[in-house]
């Protein structure tokens, strides 16, 4: 027997009265999961590093630059909002229907989607823009870095509309199971990202000097041409998703209504994570500008940690959404359960590196003495996070798969619009804990949904629901 029949025991993950069909080997199984994986891991990565790149590149700068870019994380993600609610609806139904076969079906909805995506992306980024000081002074913003917060966060928005559509883009398309699509826009992305960063941050060669702002520029660019990839992507011939100027590009309302059905929960989910997220970061950000610096270093690290779990979640929606268009639940319940397997072996390898190597982890975001001294608690709570976070990211990757949003959206307000920003404030100031506190906050909100989300995936229920 061999060391994957050992771990990945595929036919036990599953009741013998719920198989409804062949189950493939142990081998077989665990090897599409981990093919679809690992490229939407790469991708979660670089999309996680595209922020955190800007970071480090202007931690020589101090400890105003970090925290400049660090405030803009969150009205950048409000922005964002209903575009990842919209490509989560696209995701499951173009899954749903290349488990079915319907090329045609899963077509039309991409036309759709980009539809909505254009017109949510432009009305989103240009408001944004326009009241970006608002934004950002009521995000937490202090006079210290302000005035370099404002610019850096208009330049993300005028990339913020090409980035938008093309998620839209390569989340058909990993509904489709063509994960490396993605990775490989949001690799150029980075590669073009490091350099312009290092050309307009210090002004290399015949380039100017422009500090936070060229990091904002250099991110903007990235973004285009993450969006011309993505473009080619869904307009050459002999893919599943495959656009052209001779389609039907016109409004469907049946389509459309599907889409909306399922949107509209994730929208709701996505209301809630802002909010929560939001409020978070402000009572994070009052306890001032070195603290607030090194929750900035530490979140960056957590978002590339929690990069693999975000990978295999995208792995298993697709796999989930494709076995159950088959008609085929047992499988959707096995490709759960292989990566949530995958999911924890990876969580103990990176709770191990974050606690041998969190100074040095640290360092590469800024040679700050009092940021990385700030950050060093954080980082060993940041450890044992993992261990529950990565495991419970595939679970919602499940439910999402199968189209069980409504239960993810109220999960979502229970635990991160509720449990984490109410703590954080109790922890951080009566009972005076500061960022410590801030950090046992996200610590309990994480356990929190780990306890509902495996309660959910284990009731079964999600497999019965029709998208």
């Amino acid at each position: 027997m061999s060391l994957v029949d050992v771990v990945f025991p595929c036919e036990k993950m599953v009741k013998k009265d719920k198989i409804v069909g062949e189950i493939p080997s142990n081998a077989s199984i665990v090897k599409r999961t981990f093919d679809m994986a690992w490229p939407s891991a790469l991708e979660s990565v670089f999309i996680a590093l595209i922020g955190a790149v800007d970071m480090m590149m202007v931690g020589s700068l101090g400890k105003e630059a970090i925290s400049a870019v660090g405030i803009v994380t969150q009205p950048k993600f409000i922005v964002l909002a209903p575009i990842l609610a919209l490509n989560i609806s696209v995701n499951v139904l173009v899954a749903r229907r290349k488990g079915a076969k319907d090329q045609k079906a899963a077509n039309l909805y991409l036309r759709q989607a980009l539809f909505i995506s254009t017109f949510i992306a432009f009305v989103l980024s240009l408001s944004a823009g326009v009241f970006s000081k608002e934004l950002l002074v009521f995000a937490g913003a202090n006079d210290d870095y302000l005035h370099l917060a404002i610019p850096y966060f208009r330049y993300i928005l005028i990339g913020n509309f090409f980035y938008s559509v093309g998620l839209t883009m390569t989340a058909a398309q990993r509904g489709a199971g063509n994960t490396k699509i993605s990775m490989k826009t949001n690799l150029a992305a980075n590669i073009v990202n490091v350099i312009f960063n290092a050309l307009l941050i210090n002004g290399l060669f015949f380039f100017p000097r422009l500090e936070v702002t060229g990091a904002a520029i250099a991110t903007m660019i990235g973004n285009i041409v993450s969006f011309v990839m993505a473009l080619y992507s869904v307009t050459r011939k002999g893919g599943f998703l495959q656009l052209s100027v001779k389609d039907e590009w016109k409004l469907n309302g049946e389509a459309l209504k599907d889409i909306f059905s399922i949107s509209k929960s994730s929208l709701v989910e996505q209301i809630f994570l802002r909010i929560g997220f939001f409020t978070y970061a402000k009572a994070v950000a009052s306890l001032g500008t070195v603290d607030f610096s090194a929750h900035q270093v530490c979140m960056n690290i957590m978002h590339i940690s929690f990069a693999i779990g975000d990978g295999l979640q995208i792995a298993c929606t697709s796999l989930v959404g494709q076995s159950l268009g088959a008609r085929r639940p047992d499988l959707a319940m096995i490709y759960g359960k292989v990566s949530q397997r995958i999911g924890m072996i990876l969580a103990v390898m990176t709770a191990i590196i974050i606690t041998l190597l969190r100074s040095q982890l640290l360092g590469f975001f800024t040679s700050d003495v009092e940021v990385i001294a700030a950050g060093s608690i954080p980082m060993m709570i940041l450890s044992v996070t993992v261990l529950f976070q990565i495991p419970q990211v595939i679970v919602v990757g499940s439910l999402r798969g199968a189209g069980d949003v409504k239960f993810v959206a109220a999960m979502m307000l229970i635990s991160v619009t509720l449990v984490r920003p109410i703590l954080a404030w109790v922890l951080c100031y009566p009972i005076g804990l500061g960022l410590i506190g801030a950090w046992m906050a996200l610590f309990l909100d994480q356990i929190t949904r780990f306890s509902l989300s495996f309660w959910r995936y284990h009731q079964g229920n999600w497999t019965k629901i029709v998208v």
